[in-house]
């Protein structure tokens, strides 16, 4: 701009000098004499000379300043800077390039400095589908290493030269070889992840050296369970081509280093696909093949939910019986439990009856002890003789219980009574004490 506007005095003032001189009576040009016509000469080289001297270095922007005597030197700062009448090289910082799917109602963004955008390319994958793919790129120069940085701006002299000559075709290079190695149905089924992969490693390190192979298209397959297994013919087999990345024989990837972006010191920041856009044959299968997913899922759902809807009944029958179970067992715990009550209290009646029948037969015991020793009192009373009012006296209480003995007592129907001699003063009664304490002594001993 200093530049335009210090050739425009320059020539402004050789225009009034002139003029002066043809027309020295006009009063228009009288403002205009040979001072004011070199002042303004003066004033227009003065311009261009301080804009070949200096510059402003834009934030974000790497400058590599190549000198008229020949030497260069790299501006990384902001500021005005000075160039010496030489010559600037700009390069940003980060470099943002993308692929766009333009429609027909888009426009493509317009390309500026850091930023450059071009219409999304048809790409063929390995089973002959073509999209349209999408990338964002974004490489950035090396302001690390100057002399790195110098020999790619020497190299390339401007950065769309850079992107147009140099990273455009690498990245175009990534996506068809990428494109080579991977099916359509593949990208869609799980491994876009990996062409994503792909294409940022090849662009940071290399294209990859591809190599042909044949795969059986048609193969038997054994399907089946932990109980039946089938083998399924699905007819004659017949080979696809396809590409694999070329490796050594230690499993090294080799790569075509010739036109790496590493050799000019760009990093890659960010590479990835966008968007793809499939053609229309593709997409018509694509609507096929999720109507088929969403059938079997649906289908898969409703099988779960018979499954489910089963087990549901065989746990709600293990849950009938569980409860009629523990029905049974509480009834038949409750059962036993009164059985061992109904024991329990029968063992403690018996032991109850044992202790009474045991009291009893000692308080028999007992009163047979007293009889026995009132008894043998009343004999030795008796033998030793007693005063004919005692002995009166016992006769009849003698007689009380005798009589009381005789009312219990069940004598024979015959009675034999015999003598031994004179002396024999007993009677009919004696005799029959006699023989009741004989009969007492007897069980006594016994």
């Amino acid at each position: 701009m200093l530049i335009f506007i210090g050739i425009i005095l320059i020539v402004a003032g050789i225009a009034a000098f002139i003029l002066k001189i043809f027309f020295k009576d006009n009063n228009t040009l009288n403002w205009f004499d040979k001072k004011r016509s070199i002042q303004i000469i003066s004033l227009g080289i003065l311009m261009t000379i301080l804009n070949g001297m200096f510059f402003y270095a834009d934030a974000g922007t790497a400058y590599a300043v190549q000198y008229v005597t020949g030497g260069d030197k790299m501006i990384t700062t902001q500021g005005l800077k000075l160039k010496w009448w030489g010559r600037i090289i700009p390069l940003s910082y980060e470099t943002s390039i993308k692929d766009i799917i333009v429609n027909a109602n888009n426009e493509l963004p317009k390309n500026s400095q850091g930023t450059y955008n071009r219409k999304a390319q048809k790409w063929e994958f390995s089973d002959a589908i073509k999209a349209e793919i999408s990338t964002s790129v974004i490489v950035g120069v090396n302001i690390n290493d100057e002399d790195v940085f110098l020999n790619m701006a020497d190299r390339n002299k401007s950065e769309s030269k850079l992107i147009f000559g140099r990273v455009l075709p690498n990245i175009d290079a990534a996506i068809k070889n990428t494109c080579k190695l991977m099916d359509a149905q593949d990208y869609i089924s799980g491994q876009a992840s990996d062409f994503d992969r792909y294409f940022r490693d090849q662009l940071e390190n290399g294209m990859y050296q591809v190599e042909q192979y044949y795969e059986a298209e048609n193969s038997n397959e054994i399907v089946g369970d932990t109980t039946t297994i089938r083998k399924i013919n699905v007819g004659k087999s017949s080979k696809q081509k396809k590409f694999r990345i070329k490796k050594d024989s230690n499993g090294n990837i080799i790569r075509d280093n010739t036109n790496s972006l590493k050799q000019y010191g760009l990093k890659i920041y960010q590479a990835q696909v966008t968007g793809i856009d499939w053609e229309t044959s593709f997409d018509e299968r694509l609507d096929l093949q999720k109507n088929e997913v969403a059938q079997t899922q649906l289908e898969k759902q409703q099988a779960e939910r018979e499954y489910y809807r089963a087990k549901k009944e065989v746990a709600k029958g293990e849950s009938e019986k569980a409860k009629e179970r523990a029905r049974l067992e509480k009834i038949q715990i409750q059962q036993t439990i009164e059985a061992e009550t109904e024991a329990k209290v029968a063992g403690f009646n018996l032991i109850k009856e044992k202790k009474q029948y045991e009291v009893e037969q000692f308080k028999a015991k007992s009163k047979k002890v007293a009889a026995d020793a009132q008894y043998y009192e009343n004999a030795k009373l008796v033998s030793a003789g007693l005063t004919p009012q005692e002995k009166a006296e016992w006769e009849y209480k003698t007689a009380v219980g005798v009589a009381q003995q005789i009312k219990d007592l069940q004598l024979p129907s015959t009675y034999i009574e015999g003598s031994k001699g004179s002396n024999d003063n007993g009677n009919l009664l004696q005799s029959l004490i006699g023989a009741d304490l004989a009969k007492n002594m007897m069980e006594k001993e016994k």
